[in-house]
C-alpha cells in the first residue's frame, strides 16, 4: 500500500525551530508557563509537586470534566484526552476506517486526515471550499461527495487554512446529508475560541450520535506545547478510542494534564481566549495593510477565525520555489498552498508578537519583490 507522507508536517518540524521568523504557525504565541499561572492565578508549588509517573491515560477525571463542561450534556467518559489534536484524529481514524472504505473531506485542509484515511486503504473524495463563494462550499458539491456508502465525513470549523466559518446553512446540510448516508461525522474545532468577532463558533457536538468532536490547547489557547488535545464521542467510540490511545503514547504527561486543567478552569479559560482575541485583533490590520501594498499581486479573503490568511497570488512561480526561497534566502517560514491541497496561495500566520510579525514582514517583502516582480 503506497504510504502519502504528511508534507506540511515534515515542513514546519524540520525548519519551524531553525528559522528567524515564523509564520507558518496558526496559532498564537505561545504562553509561558509562568504567564499561565498568572492568568490562573495560581501558583508553582503543586506543578512542582507532581510525580514524574504515569499519569491517567485518558486524562484525569478534573481534565476530562473541565473539557465535558464544553459540549452540553457530555460526561467524561465521552472524553479521550490525548497528545495534541492529532492524535486525537488518529485513534478515530484507526478505529473507523478499513480498505476501502470511503471518507469524504473538506478541502482544502490541514491534510493529516486526508494522508491518513489513505494510509488505511481508504478511497478519499474532497468537497471543495471556494475562494469565489467566500469559502463557502457549493451544496451540489457536499452532496455528490458525501455518497451512500460513505463511512467518514471530516470537516474543520473553524478552517484550516483559510479562517472560514461556515453558515448555518452549510452546517445543516452537511449534517443532514451525513446523516442520510449514514456516516460517521469527524468535526476537528481545534480554531474554535479565536474568532476575531468575539462570537464563539457553535459545536457540531449535540447535533448527531455518529459524531466525533475533537479539539485542543494548540490554537485558540496558544499553549501548543503541552501537547494536550481531546475528542468527544458516544461513551462507546470513547472507549474503542482509548484501547487504541493505549497502542500510541499510552497518556498525557502529569505536568501537562495539570497546566491544561488550570487552563479550562472557569475564569482562565475566558482570560487565555480573551488575548488571542486580542493578539488577532491588534495583527491582522497589520498584515492586510501589508498585503496592500503589492497591488494586484495578492487576492483574499479576510479570516473569520484562526491567526491565518490564505492568499492568493499572481502566478509565475510554484507555492513551493518561493517558501523555499524565502527560508533560504530571508529565513522565514511561511507554508505553501500545496501543503493543503490548492497550488497558487500562500498561508500568513500572524499570531506572533507584533514586533517580530512586523519585522518578519519586513524580511518576508524583500523576497517577494524579487520572486514576485515590484
Amino acid at each position: 500500500m503506497r504510504f502519502v507522507p504528511f508534507e506540511l508536517e515534515r515542513w514546519q518540524s524540520t525548519w519551524e525551530n531553525r528559522v528567524r521568523f515564523n509564520l507558518s504557525e496558526s496559532g498564537v504565541h505561545p504562553l509561558t508557563i509562568q504567564e499561565l499561572l498568572g492568568l490562573a492565578g495560581a501558583s508553582a508549588v503543586p506543578l512542582l509537586e507532581i510525580r514524574l509517573g504515569y499519569s491517567q491515560s485518558n486524562g484525569t477525571d478534573l481534565l476530562r470534566d473541565r473539557i465535558a463542561g464544553l459540549y452540553p450534556g457530555a460526561t467524561r467518559d465521552q472524553v479521550i484526552v490525548t497528545n495534541g489534536s492529532a492524535e486525537a484524529n488518529f485513534v478515530s481514524c484507526w478505529r473507523l476506517i478499513e480498505p476501502g472504505d470511503k471518507v469524504a473531506m473538506m478541502m482544502p485542509n490541514y491534510l493529516q486526515l486526508w494522508g491518513q484515511a489513505q494510509n488505511h486503504g481508504a478511497h478519499v473524495r474532497g468537497f471543495h471550499l471556494h475562494p469565489a463563494n467566500r469559502w463557502e462550499p457549493y451544496p451540489e458539491e457536499v452532496r455528490a461527495a458525501i455518497a451512500p456508502g460513505t463511512k467518514l465525513v471530516v470537516v474543520t470549523n473553524p478552517h484550516n487554512p483559510t479562517g472560514h466559518v461556515l453558515s448555518e446553512e452549510m452546517r445543516r446540510l452537511i449534517l443532514e446529508r451525513t446523516k442520510e448516508v449514514g456516516a460517521w461525522l469527524l468535526a476537528d474545532e481545534v480554531y474554535t475560541g479565536a474568532e476575531r468577532d468575539g462570537k464563539t463558533t457553535p459545536t457540531f457536538w449535540g447535533s448527531y450520535d455518529k459524531l466525533i468532536c475533537v479539539h485542543g490547547l494548540s490554537k485558540a489557547y496558544g499553549l501548543p506545547g503541552l501537547r494536550i488535545g481531546w475528542l468527544v464521542a458516544p461513551p462507546e467510540f470513547a472507549a474503542e478510542a482509548w484501547a487504541r490511545h493505549d497502542y500510541t503514547t499510552i497518556g498525557p504527561s502529569g505536568a501537562s494534564d495539570h497546566l491544561a486543567a488550570l487552563a479550562l478552569a472557569p475564569g482562565t479559560r475566558e482570560r487565555i481566549l480573551e488575548r488571542t482575541r486580542r493578539i488577532l485583533t491588534a495583527n491582522y490590520p497589520v498584515l492586510e495593510e501589508w498585503l496592500k501594498r503589492f497591488g494586484d499581486t495578492f487576492a483574499w479573503t479576510p479570516p473569520l477565525a484562526g491567526a491565518i490568511c490564505f492568499v492568493k497570488y499572481r502566478q509565475g512561480v510554484s507555492a513551493l520555489e518561493i517558501v523555499e526561497k524565502i527560508r533560504a534566502e530571508h529565513s522565514v517560514l511561511l507554508c505553501p498552498g500545496e501543503h493543503f491541497g490548492l497550488p497558487g496561495y500562500l498561508r500568513f500566520g500572524y499570531g506572533n508578537e507584533l514586533s517580530e510579525l512586523q519585522a518578519a514582514l519586513a524580511e518576508t517583502e524583500r523576497g517577494l519583490k524579487r520572486l514576485l516582480g515590484d
